[in-house]
């Protein structure tokens, strides 16, 4: 099972002014995406490539946006033996997990924010989570800042992979797996940094 981590680049906090819809574009140089992935005995941990992205907000808030995430871009950090590495990142992309030929890209499309109360800054972004090309509702907190013209959000996605017919090594569906059980759920780990459109 696989587990990504996401780190968001915006801003989203009331105490920052923002006149009428502005756009922010992510940077998908600047912003990186991380994944973690765990079985009973041990875990992988990688990245993917961020394809596109941006942040919209209409005076003090955020009110939509999205990020599209390249799967074709599927790297393993931990294994260092090559051949072990490659067979594990392949198996990553084939039809058995996340089958990148058919469906190289994955979407979130935000719908709501929320402010937390807890901490200024601290916000619950809601949308819809598109995965082999399936989609279901997803909200996670974030921490969003913003600096000049540049926005920061960081945050943690889980989601259960299978609702995306990603159901290799799952114990939800095969009995007697020992510990050869992969998690059902998935962390995506984000960093974007996004920068106003016009700048």
């Amino acid at each position: 099972m696989l587990i990504f981590t996401v780190i968001l680049t915006g801003i989203f906090s009331t105490g920052f002014m923002v006149t009428n819809k502005v756009t922010y574009t992510v940077s998908t140089q600047e912003s990186t995406i991380t994944w973690n992935g765990k079985k009973i005995t041990y875990n992988h941990t990688g990245t993917i490539q961020l394809a596109s992205g941006e942040l919209i907000f209409d005076d003090q808030l955020l009110t939509g946006g999205n990020f599209v995430i390249d799967m074709t871009t599927l790297k393993d950090l931990d294994l260092e033996d090559k051949r072990k590495n490659d067979k594990l990142t392949g198996h990553l992309k084939s039809e058995d997990f996340f089958n990148v030929e058919e469906f190289p890209r994955a979407t979130f499309e935000i719908t709501s924010v929320t402010a937390e109360e807890t901490e200024k800054g601290n916000f619950i972004i809601a949308g819809n989570l598109t995965i082999k090309g399936i989609t279901h509702p997803n909200s996670f907190p974030s921490k969003i800042t913003m600096s000049g013209s540049m926005v920061h959000v960081k945050a943690a996605i889980v989601f259960d992979r299978s609702k995306y017919n990603i159901r290799y090594g799952s114990g939800s569906f095969f009995d007697n797996l020992g510990d050869k059980i992969i998690y059902d759920d998935i962390e995506i780990g984000i960093e974007l940094v996004a920068l106003k459109k016009d700048v």
